[in-house]
C-alpha cells in the first residue's frame, strides 16, 4: 500500500476526523463523509465542529496539504474506514444502524481489491456477520474480491491525536492478507505495536478493555457508599489501600459516562447473558451512582423541593467538550425531578441546556450567585483553584454557612471545609 491511494473515512466524529487528518498527514488522499451536512458544511470552511488538544493545529496542516476533502455521501475509493457511532437501545442492546448505514453506502462503490475497515466499537461478530454480508450483496467476496478487518480505537479522550499515534494497535482481518494491507495502512502513523488477529477476537479485546474499567470503577464507586455508611473516608482508604503492592483501586465519582465504558459492556451482556452476571451488576452500580449523590445532598440538608443548587461540570470526565452518556446530566435530571432550580456551568460547551427548566451559564460566578447547593461534579482543571471560601465568596455568603458543597470529585482543599457545610462523595465522618 503507498500514500497515493484514496482513503474513505465515513463518520467525523471524535475519532474518524482525527483519524482522517492523520492519514491526510502522511500524504494519502483522504474524502471524509458524514451524512449531518452540518458537520460536512463546517469543515469545508476549515472550522472544527468537535473540541480536543492539538485537533484545530493538526487538521489545519492536513488542509494545507491539499489532500483532505469532505462529502454527505461515500465516494469511491481505495480503503474505506468505518467510524460512526454505536450507541445502545433502550433495552440496552446494540444499535447498529450506523454501521449498517455506513456499510449500505460503501456498497455501490466497493471495487475489487479495495479493503474496508471497521473501527466502531461492535458486539463480537458484527464484522462477519453484520458488515460482511451487506457488502458481498454487490457480488463482490470478501477474502476473495475485497479485504476486510476490524480495528478498533484505543483513545483517551483530551489525548486523541497523541495516543492514535503512540498507542499499540488491535488488527482482525478476515484472512491473512487483510491483516498486513491494514497494518502498513495503520503503521504510516502509528509508533506502537500493531498486533494481528481475526475480527471476532479483535471486536472482542476492545469490549474487554472498557469493561475491565467499568468493573473496577463500579467497585470504587461502591467503596464510596459503603465508606458513607460507615464513617470512613473512602478517599483516604482508597490512597493507604493503593499503598498494597498488587493493588490499584480507582476513583469513584458520580458515574460513568461517554460514549465507550458506559455502552461497551451492554454488548458483551447481550450477546451472553447468562455468563456476564458481573459485567451487569457493574453496569447497574455506575448507573445508579447519579442518584446516590443526590440522595447524600437530600441526607445532608433535608428535602429539596424549591432548592436553588449550580452543577459544575456536565462533561463525562474532566477537560473535554463530550456530553455524551454523561452522569452530571443525570445528575442535574435528578434535582429537577426533585423540584429544585438547577444553573449549569460547563466550560467546554458554556451554552449546553442539561434539562428543560435549567438555565446554562457562561461564567461559573452567573451560575453561583446565591445559590444554596454548589454541586461540583467535573474535575475540570479550572476548578481545582476553588476553595470553600472562594465559592462562599462567589455565593455571596462569605464566612456563613448558609449554603452546602457537595464534592464528587474530591477536588476541594480539606482545611476550608469549615467555610461552609461540605459534603464529600464517600465521606462519612
Amino acid at each position: 500500500m503507498n500514500n497515493k491511494e484514496h482513503i474513505c473515512v465515513v463518520g467525523l466524529g471524535y475519532i474518524g476526523l482525527p483519524t482522517a487528518i492523520m492519514f491526510a498527514k502522511q500524504g494519502y488522499t483522504v474524502t471524509g463523509v458524514d451524512v449531518k451536512s452540518e458537520v460536512v458544511d463546517t469543515l469545508r470552511k476549515g472550522e472544527l465542529h468537535i473540541h480536543e488538544d492539538g485537533l484545530a493545529v493538526a487538521f489545519k496542516g492536513a488542509l494545507a496539504m491539499g489532500g483532505l476533502t469532505f462529502s454527505e455521501q461515500t465516494v469511491a475509493a481505495d480503503v474505506f474506514i468505518i467510524a460512526v457511532p454505536t450507541p445502545f437501545n433502550k433495552d440496552k442492546s446494540a444499535d447498529m444502524r450506523y454501521v449498517r448505514s455506513a456499510a449500505e453506502g460503501i456498497r455501490p462503490v466497493l471495487k475489487a481489491g479495495d479493503l474496508v475497515v471497521l473501527e466502531s466499537t461492535s458486539p463480537p461478530r458484527t464484522t462477519i456477520e453484520l458488515v460482511q454480508p451487506i457488502l458481498e450483496q454487490g457480488g463482490l467476496k470478501a477474502g476473495k474480491d475485497f479485504d476486510l478487518a476490524y480495528s478498533p480505537e484505543r483513545v483517551l479522550p483530551g489525548r486523541i491525536l497523541e495516543e492514535l499515534v503512540s498507542n499499540d494497535r488491535i488488527v482482525g482481518g478476515l484472512t491473512e492478507q487483510a491483516n498486513q494491507r491494514a497494518k502498513v495502512l495503520y503503521a504510516s502513523f502509528v509508533r506502537g505495536t500493531i498486533h494481528c488477529t481475526d475480527p471476532t477476537t479483535a471486536e472482542m479485546v476492545k469490549l474487554m478493555e472498557n469493561t475491565y474499567r467499568d468493573v473496577n470503577i463500579a467497585l470504587a464507586n461502591e467503596f464510596s457508599r459503603i465508606a458513607a455508611e460507615q464513617a470512613v473516608d473512602v478517599w483516604e482508604a482508597i490512597e493507604l489501600a493503593n499503598h498494597h503492592p498488587r493493588v490499584e483501586i480507582l476513583r469513584p465519582g458520580a458515574g460513568v459516562g461517554g460514549h465507550c465504558i458506559s455502552v461497551d459492556p451492554w454488548f458483551l451482556v447481550e450477546v451472553s447473558p447468562e455468563r456476564s452476571d458481573l459485567i451487569r451488576t457493574a453496569r447497574r452500580v455506575n448507573d445508579a451512582q447519579p442518584a446516590f449523590l443526590v440522595s447524600e445532598l437530600e441526607r445532608a440538608i433535608g428535602p429539596l423541593a424549591g432548592v436553588k443548587a449550580a452543577v459544575l461540570g456536565l462533561a463525562y470526565k474532566p477537560n473535554i467538550d463530550d456530553l455524551r452518556e454523561s452522569p452530571a446530566i443525570e445528575v442535574v435530571h435528578l434535582l429537577r425531578n426533585a423540584g429544585c432550580e438547577v444553573r449549569t456551568f460547563e466550560p467546554y460547551v458554556p451554552d449546553h441546556i442539561a434539562a428543560e427548566g435549567v438555565m446554562a451559564c457562561e461564567t461559573l460566578p452567573e451560575a453561583v450567585k446565591g445559590v444554596e447547593v454548589v454541586l461540583v461534579v467535573v474535575a475540570h482543571d479550572e476548578f481545582k483553584a476553588l476553595t470553600a471560601a472562594k465559592l462562599a465568596e462567589l455565593v455571596g455568603k462569605p464566612g456563613e454557612a448558609g449554603f452546602t458543597v457537595v464534592d464528587a470529585v474530591n477536588i476541594l482543599p480539606r482545611e476550608q471545609d469549615g467555610e461552609c457545610r461540605v459534603v464529600r462523595l464517600g465521606v462519612g465522618k
